[in-house]
């Protein structure tokens, strides 16, 4: 059982994310009784949190807006996760100039704060991954500060914009960047071609941030990275599902090659699903590892597997 110092901590964060919490929530999620959750948040109004509460119907928990809280406190998983995600900044893997070395400089910070027990736990975790460095385009700090001050206020950014085609000038509704293929893209509505376009925020140059604003327009995708992936892929490309005969851990260690995205079903399988230029390629992924699959989609890649597999015993 939770002594209550973990069930203090894992409390505080649970208050920490902003949400309201009803005292039944409060309790299923730290599996204890009405009345050890009310002393739980007694110790921590006693050392300085300020929990506010309302009875009657709709009635919750939550920490107050804006007051002055104690020193950050973290339980072990929190901690960690933050100390692996500077790591990874660290390596370079956000693409945005001035964060690797700032990245390693918050890590040691964070290091010199976290209680000495902690402190143990996230440095073995620390010194027993690597990641590896990574050089993806990288993307000018004050570049990025400035589109996302255009997203958030609604106003439309001007810039020069280094294409494939040469260089163009470009004013855009921007709506959203996006992270990925190591780089950043920006994603907006392009009010010269009137549609949406995405661009690499590497090859924006300085953007002139307007004073007028726009009505955001509705989004063609609620999910804008698998969106962007389907028009990285092109026509050209084939969409093949199938279900792996692995927990979706096991498969990605397994894989020699993920060009595409695994999706839990159940403890013993999980979808693979991605978008490659041949069928010829996806098979010899598929050969090189052990794992049994079944194919979902397309009907196609069942008859060119069928063939190859036939073609194959012939040879034996």
């Amino acid at each position: 059982m939770a002594t209550p110092v973990q069930r203090a901590l894992k409390l505080l964060s649970l208050l920490q994310s902003g949400r309201r919490w009803t005292g039944e929530d409060l309790a299923r999620a730290l599996e204890v009784p009405g009345r050890t959750l009310r002393r739980d948040l007694d110790l921590l109004r006693e050392i300085g949190y300020p929990v506010q509460s309302t009875r009657g119907p709709g009635g919750h928990y939550q920490l107050v807006a804006g007051a002055a809280l104690p020193p950050l406190m973290l339980d072990d998983d929190e901690a960690i996760a933050i100390a692996l995600g500077l790591r990874w900044a660290a390596a370079g893997g956000t693409g945005v100039e001035t964060v690797t070395e700032s990245a390693q400089r918050a890590g040691d910070k964070l290091r010199r704060v976290l209680p000495s027990a902690l402190r143990h736990r996230t440095e073995q975790v620390l010194a027993a991954v690597e990641f590896a460095h990574t050089t993806p385009p990288q993307t000018d700090n004050a570049v990025l500060r400035s589109l996302a001050t255009a997203i958030s206020k609604h106003a439309p950014a001007t810039f020069d914009y280094q294409g494939k085609a040469g260089s163009s000038r470009r004013t855009v509704e921007p709506m959203r960047m996006v992270q990925m293929r190591g780089r950043w893209y920006l994603y907006a509505w392009d009010r010269d071609r009137h549609d949406w376009r995405n661009f690499r925020v590497d090859r924006v140059g300085t953007p002139h941030i307007e004073a007028a604003r726009f009505t955001p327009r509705a989004l063609p995708a609620d999910d804008l990275a698998r969106h962007l992936q389907d028009r990285f892929h092109g026509p050209k490309t084939v969409r093949i599902v199938l279900t792996l005969n692995a927990d979706a851990r096991d498969a990605a260690s397994r894989l020699h090659r993920i060009d595409g995205e695994l999706e839990p079903i159940d403890d013993h399988h999980c979808r693979y699903t991605a978008h490659v230029d041949s069928f010829e390629w996806i098979t010899v992924v598929l050969a090189a590892t052990d794992i049994e699959f079944t194919i979902d989609e397309p009907t196609e890649y069942r008859d060119f597997l069928n063939m190859t597999a036939q073609r194959l015993l012939r040879a034996v």
